[in-house]
Order: structure tokens, then sequence, then C-alpha cells
């Protein structure tokens, strides 16, 4: 296995329990033994997933210092997209596969890259599949 793209609803199906399956632990071992791609935006995404399932009362403190910790184990590669490329590459890309641009920015980036997607995001993954993006499930 090589590089892959994550995305932050895999990411943080890793924290939840409730959301934790089979296949979310075998992409996490994948991303504890392999370099993991992300766009810039990946931080922002994950911090708001860990403040809502706080908020929800799904997950305490010291779960969250502890996954958080975890996260600074894996070998995460930051993608620096020109910003000026929202308007001429990702907004046409969300409007052509009805996807938000928050969600577009790891299709182009695995599209891009080259890389293999992990994702739990329904909308994003059949996006992926429709242009020739590997999803990590389909590697297993």
């Amino acid at each position: 296995m090589t590089a892959f793209v994550l995305d932050a609803s895999m990411a943080l199906a890793w924290h939840f329990p409730d959301e934790a399956t089979e296949h979310t632990r075998r992409i996490a071992l994948l991303g504890a033994a392999n370099p993991v791609l992300v766009p810039s935006h990946w931080f922002a995404e994950v911090a708001n997933g860990i403040l809502v399932g706080e908020r929800r009362a799904r997950t305490t403190i010291e779960e969250r210092v502890r996954f958080i910790e975890r996260l600074g184990f894996l070998d995460l590669e930051i993608d620096q997209l020109d910003p000026r490329a929202m308007f001429d590459r990702i907004l046409p890309l969300s409007r052509a596969h009805g996807l938000t641009v928050y969600d577009t920015l790891y299709l182009e980036l695995a599209s891009r890259s080259g890389m293999p997607l992990a994702s739990l995001d329904r909308e994003l993954n059949a996006a992926a599949q429709r242009v020739g993006i590997t999803l990590i499930g389909d590697l297993a």
C-alpha cells in the first residue's frame, strides 16, 4: 500500500466508538503505516467534528486528548492548493458532482495526486468512483 487521501469523516470515525467498523479500523492501521495526504482544511473539519461530538456528549475531553495524540502519530502530508483554484477548478467540480466545496477538495486532491481515497461520505465516494478514483475499500 502507498499513501492515500484521508477525509475528515474517516478520521472522525476513529474517534467515535459508534462509528467504528472493521473497515474504519483497517483504514486506521493503514494510516499508521503509510503517508496520509490531506487538504489544508482537514484540520478545521476534524476539529469541528470533535467539537460537535463534545456538544452532543458523544465524547469526553479525555477521549479527545487521546484522539488528537493518535492523530499526531500520522505521517500527514498537507496539500497546499492555490486558493485561486477554488474558483476555476473546485467550484466547477463541485457543481458537476453535487458536492460541497469541502468534499470536492478531497475529490480533486485524490484525482490530482493519483492516490486512493478513504472516506465514509457516500456522495463523495460515488463521485470518486464516477471519475475513476480508487476507494480504499476497493483495495481490500
